[in-house]
C-alpha cells in the first residue's frame, strides 16, 4: 500500500510542477493543495486499516488537553493583571508623613467567658446538700393520708409517727383526721414528757436508751453543764424530750379479749353492749370464713408496728357482716374504744372473733350463730375514717386473720 501511495505521489508531481512553472506565483497553492491531498488519502487509508476509531479518540482527547491548557493560561494571565488590594497605596505621596495624634475613648469592660471543653446547659433547680434534720417539724394531715404514707414521706418508721403523737393520736391510727398537726420527730424514736420524780438515767432506760443518749441529742437543746449528773439530770419537769431510737409499748388502745364461758368475769369487754356469764351454745369449727363480701382491704393492714392488730375489710354502708365461725355472742354494742357497734363471738374452741364499726347489730347476748350467718352490717361508728369491717382474731393473744382465712 506504501508503494501505491509512492506510486500516485510521482505520477502527479511532474504535472504539479509543470503546471506551477506555467502559473508562476500559484505555485504555493499547488503546493498547499498536494499537502491536502496526500493527507486526506492518508486518513482514508487509515480509516480503511480500521484505525479511523482509534484516531477519532486521539484527536478529542488531544483537543481537550488543548483547551485546558488554553484555559489555565488565561486564569493566570487575568490574575496577574488585577491589583493586590494588600499592595502599597500607589496614591500615597511619598516622604515623611506628619504624625496625627488620635484621642482613643477607653472601652467599658467586658468580661469575656473561657470556654473549655463542652458547654453544660444552664440548670434552672440548684441541688442543695441535704443535712440532718435535728429538730421536731409539723406536719398537716391531708385527706387519704395514713401513718404508713406519712412514715415514709418523711424517712421514719410508722411507729415513730405514733409515738411522737400520743396526745394527739392515743396509739391509734384510725385517730388520724385531715387538718391535724403532727410532730415529725427528725429520727425514729419516742417524743415524751419528762414529769420527774425518778432518776433521769431510770427514765432513759425504760426506753432502751442512755441519759447520755437523751441529753446530748442536738434537738433537745440541753447544756450538758448546766445538767449536771447525767442520771441525776437537772432537767425542768414538764419538758419534752425527744428520745432518739428509743422504744415503748403501745399503750393499749383496743379492747380486752372479751368474755370467755369458763371465766367472763376476769375478761370482761368494757361497754355497753358487755354480756353477762353464758354457758352452752354454739362451738366453731377452727376453720374460719370471710366476714364480708369484699375479700380485700380498704384501710389498715394488720400491723404490730403500728398497733393495729386487726385488719380492714372493704365494704359499702349497710353490707351485710358475717360469722366467721359458729360460736356465741359475748358482746353486742356500744364500745368504749373507738370501735363504735361492735360484736364479739365466742367459739368455745379457745379462739374469739370481733367485728367492729358496724352500721347494725342483728344478734344479742348469749345468742348462738352458724359459720356464715348474718349478725350484723358494715358501718363506720367509732374511730372510723369511712365505711368498712375492722375484723380481729384472738387466740388468748391478738393473731393475724391473714393467717386463718382461705386465700381472697
Amino acid at each position: 500500500m506504501m508503494n501505491s501511495m509512492q506510486n500516485d505521489f510521482k505520477e502527479e508531481a511532474p504535472n504539479s510542477v509543470e503546471s506551477g512553472k506555467k502559473t508562476g506565483g500559484a505555485d504555493t497553492s499547488v503546493s498547499s493543495t498536494r499537502q491536502r491531498f496526500f493527507i486526506a488519502r492518508w486518513i482514508d487509508n487509515l480509516v480503511q486499516m480500521g484505525l479511523g476509531e482509534s484516531l477519532l479518540r486521539i484527536g478529542t482527547n488531544l483537543f481537550s488537553i488543548l483547551a485546558i491548557g488554553i484555559i489555565i493560561l488565561l486564569v493566570q494571565a487575568f490574575y496577574r493583571q488585577t491589583p493586590n488590594p494588600l499592595s502599597g497605596n500607589s496614591g500615597q505621596d511619598s516622604g515623611p508623613v506628619p504624625t496625627v495624634a488620635v484621642v482613643a475613648n477607653p472601652l467599658p469592660a467586658v468580661d469575656v467567658p473561657v470556654i473549655s471543653g463542652i458547654a453544660r446547659a444552664a440548670q434552672i433547680h440548684t441541688n442543695v446538700p441535704s443535712r440532718p434534720r435535728e429538730d421536731i417539724t409539723t406536719y398537716v394531715v391531708q385527706d387519704g393520708d395514713t401513718v404508713f404514707g406519712i412514715a415514709e414521706k418523711f424517712g421514719l418508721e410508722p411507729q415513730t409517727i405514733l409515738w411522737g403523737n400520743y396526745n394527739l393520736l392515743l396509739d391509734d391510727p384510725h385517730s388520724l383526721r385531715p387538718g391535724q398537726e403532727l410532730n415529725i420527730l427528725p429520727v425514729d424514736g419516742v417524743y415524751w414528757e419528762w414529769l420527774g420524780g425518778i432518776p433521769f438515767g431510770q427514765w432513759a432506760e425504760f426506753y432502751g436508751v442512755t441519759a447520755a443518749d437523751v441529753i446530748e441529742y442536738p434537738g433537745n437543746h440541753l447544756d450538758p453543764n448546766s445538767v449536771g449528773d447525767y442520771n441525776n439530770a437537772n432537767i425542768k419537769a414538764a419538758t419534752w424530750l425527744i428520745v432518739p431510737h428509743g422504744k415503748r409499748e403501745f399503750v393499749n388502745w383496743s379492747a380486752p379479749l372479751g368474755v370467755t364461758r369458763e371465766n367472763p368475769a376476769s375478761a370482761r369487754v368494757l361497754g355497753e353492749g358487755a354480756c353477762g356469764p353464758i354457758s352452752g351454745g354454739s362451738v366453731g369449727y377452727g376453720a374460719y370464713v370471710y366476714p364480708t363480701n369484699k375479700h380485700y382491704l380498704s384501710g389498715f393492714n394488720y400491723s404490730e408496728a403500728t398497733n393495729h392488730r386487726g385488719i380492714d375489710l372493704a365494704g359499702n354502708e349497710g353490707e351485710a357482716v358475717y360469722a366467721a365461725d359458729a360460736g356465741v355472742i359475748v358482746y353486742a354494742g356500744w364500745n368504749n374504744y373507738g370501735y363504735g357497734n361492735m360484736i364479739m363471738v365466742d367459739h368455745g374452741n379457745g379462739f374469739q372473733s370481733l367485728y367492729a364499726h358496724l352500721s347494725a347489730l342483728n344478734v344479742g347476748c348469749g345468742q348462738s350463730v352458724g359459720q356464715g350467718e348474718v349478725i350484723g352490717a358494715v358501718g363506720s361508728t367509732g374511730r372510723s375514717s369511712g365505711p368498712h369491717l375492722h375484723f380481729e382474731l384472738m387466740a388468748g393473744v391478738k393473731v393475724n386473720p391473714w393467717d386463718y382465712l382461705p386465700p381472697p
